[in-house]
């Protein structure tokens, strides 16, 4: 065939179009040098490897910058902890070097997960929520569980510590969503659709609060009440289960002493500010000192010694001490869109008939909604203290792992929606 011919053939017209700035690999088949040939096939990989790369960007952006800015509070928020301590081998660079690591595993493992269908999320879902109770019920085993300020949460794994309940947060929103898209037309009744779902759930609260880990074991609820809720159930269950709920979690503080020391340190931390309400108050300190723009970055006072936990749980604290109300600000909005985002996918892929992934995206939503509100509240007086971390920001490697896993699950989920939307297979 004449170079003109194949150049003006409707195949290298439609490479064209669809490929142009995609490189020089390219060019000599845009030119009409054809060396590996334009037929169909070849078409339609091309074609494909563009539409690889459509994706939420926003939504990836808004994820990165939240773990890059976490990365950076981190290490500030560590710095005094980590020089001081011979646990640590006095280097300030300590939990810098270790959550970067943790940053490049999450950030692996999210590129590895993007690539698994959600079809074979979804049929591997109930037996990653099985693996979840059995590292649940194994943590608790005396001799195999780490014991770390009285609570037993995380399995030793040589350089690293798995905590269980991090990625029961993930199973939970994967079987939950299996579980109600194979029970839609019962959901209904509390017999067949309500009351399975709810025994699980006691059986998953049960080995929570024995490590104890009262604040994932309300994420977790969060995330499968939700689902269900979305997912059809009745509406009168609905509102008869949100009153078991709160009565339940009040007979829960109500029963434990150090839940109920909690509850009245939060209601008034300046009573009791060298006991119970020691963290609360020195929290509230750094908000104070913050002001509108901060003291600056690395200069807060509070990290030195005064507020626990400061790289973890309290790290809003330190942002609200550098880098004032403009800075919580800003974190705040990040979150809000991070969330918007992930309910318009959810909503897509609602409306393109796909329940199982939308479902999913739902729940993604409400984890990170409902942990980041309380992680919040907490910092700012408005919630008692519980042992939740900020997602995406916080130190703690399980935690990283699982919310780069979810948010590369929810890309693939939008990724799936659109290629449906230009009917090729997903």
């Amino acid at each position: 065939m004449p170079r003109q011919a194949v150049f003006d053939s409707p195949a290298a017209a439609f490479l064209r179009r669809g490929l142009r700035g995609a490189g020089a690999a390219f060019g000599a088949v845009f030119a009409g040098r054809d060396r590996w040939g334009a037929g169909p096939a070849r078409v339609r990989k091309l074609r494909s490897a563009q539409l690889s790369l459509d994706y939420d960007a926003p939504l990836l952006w808004c994820a990165l910058f939240l773990l890059l800015t976490g990365l950076v509070m981190v290490y500030s928020a560590s710095i005094a902890i980590a020089d001081s301590a011979s646990a640590f081998r006095h280097q300030s660079t300590y939990f810098l070097v270790r959550h970067a690591i943790y940053l490049v595993i999450g950030v692996g493992a999210g590129l590895v997960s993007f690539q698994v269908p959600l079809k074979t999320w979804q049929e591997v879902a109930p037996w990653l929520f099985v693996l979840g109770l059995v590292l649940l019920a194994v943590v608790l085993v005396p001799g195999i569980g780490r014991d770390v300020n009285g609570a037993r949460r995380w399995l030793s794994l040589g350089l690293i510590n798995l905590q269980p309940s991090e990625l029961m947060k993930l199973f939970a929103c994967l079987y939950a969503a299996d579980y109600t898209c194979r029970k839609m037309e019962v959901m209904y009744s509390l017999t067949r659709g309500l009351l399975p779902m709810f025994a699980v759930m006691l059986l998953v609260g049960f080995f929570l609060l024995r490590e104890p880990d009262f604040g994932a074991f309300v994420v977790i609820s969060a995330i499968a009440v939700g689902i269900l809720f979305i997912g059809g159930m009745n509406a009168r269950w609905f509102g008869g289960l949100m009153v078991l709920l709160a009565i339940g979690f009040s007979l829960l503080v109500a029963s434990s002493p150090y839940r109920r020391e909690r509850v009245f340190g939060f209601m008034d931390p300046w009573n009791d500010a060298f006991g119970r309400g020691y963290q609360l108050s020195h929290s509230l300190i750094a908000f104070g000192r913050g002001s509108w723009f901060g003291v600056g970055l690395g200069a807060s006072i509070e990290k030195l010694h005064y507020l626990p936990e400061a790289h973890t749980d309290f790290l809003l604290a330190v942002i609200a001490e550098e880098l004032g109300f403009a800075g919580v600000t800003a974190v705040l909005a990040l979150f809000g869109f991070l969330v918007v985002r992930v309910f318009v996918i959810a909503r897509r892929a609602a409306t393109l008939d796909r329940p199982f992934s939308s479902l999913c995206a739902y729940g993604v939503a409400t984890w990170f909604s409902v942990q980041a509100f309380i992680n919040m509240g907490v910092n700012m007086g408005v919630l008692p203290t519980k042992g939740l971390t900020l997602p995406l920001m916080s130190y703690g490697g399980s935690g990283i792992l699982v919310n780069c896993v979810a948010l590369a699950i929810v890309l693939r989920i939008d990724w799936e929606s659109r290629q449906l939307q230009r009917g090729l297979p997903a």
